[in-house]
């Protein structure tokens, strides 16, 4: 928006959410805007980093009639029933005066603290993860269909309303707090760049942009949350960040939050005038791996500790005990966190964005309690100890284990029938995931892409022990399979040696993706680095082969690939080259599939036998395209990739103007 006055940064997480904003106007008086500067009475909260990027302290609920303003919204939403709805000490200050297009449903939805921590005690009310659901190609995803595993006669909402009902919140706090002496300051009156998982396809990332029209957010830029990570520590560092990393460094973002994993590679080049330049050179699948699965992992571990007293716990308390799970491992990898720290100099310590309080005894137990079943639930309440080192044992040895760079995932075993849901990774090994997606990403010479730094993020990456885990396998790959290539200034000549593997520092492992969104608007206004990306997959249709049918056998398809990998945001490509008949009149299907390591594909290649070319199925165009009298017309394509980060296909006539858009179907496959 090109008068915009804020620049606003919006991590849409998994399992927390967070605001980072600037302020364009310089020395502004305006009325109305004091809100957002007086450091003392307002919701901000600043890291000390050089920028003047900060992060909007977002009001919710934290209990009953209780509103408390907290960096993170957590990405939890509590369905209310039928007597909640008017119950005064669950409404916000702004209930009665949103002007939200979701107001159907805000009344019967609370999101945030309160909502996180009623549904671990009413869990069949409770919807979390949505985010994840945004790539389930195997449902509707605008359906009604969460809480999944609920039967109860509640009304349930859609995964982009879920997405909707988060980004709301975030747009009706911030109107309260900084909007209602000025209109103008409004959220939706701003320019938003909202982060998603590198590993979003375009049916994701196409509704996650719907998520935001529909909560009124209209001037919306997607940016990948690794990028953003690493942007967050180009903002900190500022000019120092070219002094930090070397021309020919790889830097790997290890990304593992609540919910995914994430992997993105960006390589350092020299660009005009000896420059340092960024280019995002690969990213990773989506996993459906993270905090999630450990805390189901703890859950597990502790009902079978119950289970040895002859307590066995039914599926309503083992939904229970994940939530409690998860607090105790934040409650106790945090100890973890402060435990390391107290070994760092005073310095270093000053330096850490929340340094630790070591006035308290650190925990090294947590106590887990879930509510009996009947009329005596107080007395049939159960509580049972785990300790940090319980939390270690299973997150390290099951999620980091040690392994070899030409280790796989392990595949599970194979079911005739399998409970449906969300396509969580049969290993949750996120260590041999990782192998994975180094192995498979290679240079010109055909050796694996192996980093020379480490920028990690995300949640379950505060603990240092976990991270430690990782530099330790990454220095034993790096050992045993990494020749890299050393440039030495002022010389056309390449050393080959092994450079070590290095921790960049981050800024902030729960709110620097919202930081770099934030900075990353900056960029695109030329004040600052923009990492050079694009598509961070290519994308191919199925098309029938031309040849003679054969009694019993299936026609043939190839890959015809219409959208490369790293063609960047703004810019269209097309085949004029080859034409296509397209049909028309009738009902058609067009199979969308993706690869993310066939980096050479251009717009018009076409791949024989593409199931064993690492292209994968993505989804189905389904659609009766109008047409004249003919059923085939001759056609080329064009595909356009917008600034907004979402891609368009398009089938254009050759023999005149006529051309069909070619929508993403998010209806999920038929099996």
């Amino acid at each position: 928006m090109k008068n915009a006055r804020y620049i606003v940064g919006i991590d849409l997480g998994t399992t927390n959410s967070v605001i980072a904003y600037s302020d364009t106007y310089k020395n502004c008086e305006k009325e109305g805007a004091k809100e957002s500067v007086d450091r003392e009475n307002s919701q901000i909260s600043d890291s000390g980093a050089p920028s003047q990027i900060k992060i909007f302290k977002i009001p919710q609920l934290t209990g009953l009639g209780v509103v408390d303003k907290r960096d993170a919204l957590p990405s939890f939403i509590y369905i209310k029933d039928e007597h909640e709805i008017e119950n005064e000490s669950l409404k916000l200050p702004w209930t009665d005066s949103s002007s939200s297009n979701f107001n159907n449903y805000a009344g019967s939805l609370s999101v945030g603290e309160f909502a996180r921590e009623r549904g671990a005690e009413v869990p069949n009310k409770l919807v979390s993860s949505s985010k994840s659901w945004l790539c389930n190609h195997s449902v509707d995803r605008e359906a009604s269909i969460l809480p999944w595993d609920t039967t109860n006669n509640i009304q349930k909402i859609s995964p982009v309303q879920a997405s909707c009902a988060i980004l709301n919140h975030i747009k009706d706090s911030w109107n309260y707090e900084i909007a209602q002496s000025d209109p103008s300051c409004a959220l939706e009156n701003q320019t938003i760049y909202l982060t998603v998982p590198a590993s979003f396809d375009a049916v994701a990332r196409e509704l996650t942009v719907k998520a935001a029209k529909l909560a009124g957010l209209e001037d919306i830029v997607l940016i990948e949350e690794p990028q953003a990570a690493f942007y967050s520590w180009i903002d900190k560092s500022g000019e120092q960040w070219r002094k930090n990393v070397k021309k020919g460094d790889v830097v790997l973002v290890c990304d593992v939050g609540g919910g995914t994993s994430d992997f993105s590679l960006i390589k350092v080049k020299e660009g005009e005038k000896g420059l340092l330049e960024l280019e995002r050179i690969a990213v990773g699948d989506h996993l459906l791996v993270g905090g999630d699965n450990i805390d189901f992992a703890l859950s597990y571990f502790m009902a079978a500790r119950l289970k040895e007293k002859n307590r066995k716990l039914d599926s309503w308390q083992m939904r229970g005990l994940v939530h409690s799970c998860r607090k105790a491992k934040e409650t106790l990898l945090a100890s973890d966190l402060q435990n390391n720290t107290k070994n760092l100099s005073s310095s270093e310590i000053e330096s850490l964005n929340e340094p630790p309080n070591f006035e308290n005894n650190v925990p090294t137990e947590y106590q887990i309690t879930i509510l009996g079943r009947g009329s005596g639930l107080i007395k049939g309440t159960i509580k049972q100890n785990i300790s940090l080192q319980d939390v270690e044992k299973i997150v390290i040895d099951g999620f980091f284990p040690l392994c070899d760079l030409n280790d796989k995932p392990k595949s599970s075993n194979i079911s005739g029938i399998k409970e449906f849901g969300l396509s969580y990774e049969a290993d949750p090994a996120i260590t041999r995931h990782l192998a994975k997606f180094l192995s498979t990403h290679h240079d010109e010479t055909g050796n694996p892409i192996l980093p020379t730094a480490v920028v990690f993020n995300g949640g379950v990456m505060k603990s240092p022990l976990i991270r430690s885990r990782v530099m330790e396998i990454l220095r034993n790959w790096n050992k045993e399979y990494g020749a890299k290539t050393e440039f030495f200034e002022n010389s056309e000549t390449e050393f080959v040696i092994n450079r070590e593997i290095r921790e960049i520092e981050a800024v902030d492992f729960d709110l620097s993706v919202a930081r770099g969104a934030a900075y990353y608007g900056h960029a695109l206004r030329g004040d600052g680095i923009k990492i050079r990306g694009g598509l961070g997959k290519s994308y191919y249709m199925a098309i029938e082969a031309s040849m003679p049918s054969v009694p019993g056998i299936p026609m043939p398809t190839r890959a015809l690939c219409i959208a490369p990998f790293g063609m960047e945001e703004g810019t269209y490509a097309e085949c004029k080259e080859k034409l296509f008949n397209l049909v028309v009149g009738e009902n058609v299907k067009f199979d969308i599939m993706t690869s993310s390591t066939r980096r050479e594909d251009l717009v018009g290649s076409v791949v024989d036998d593409w199931e064993d070319m690492d292209i994968v199925e993505m989804t189905s165009i389904e659609t009766k395209l109008e047409g004249s009298n003919e059923r085939f017309i001759p056609v080329t394509f064009e595909v356009k990739v917008t600034e907004v980060g979402t891609v368009e296909f398009w089938a254009c006539s050759r023999d005149d103007d006529r051309k069909w858009r070619l929508e993403l179907n998010v209806r999920g496959k038929e099996f």
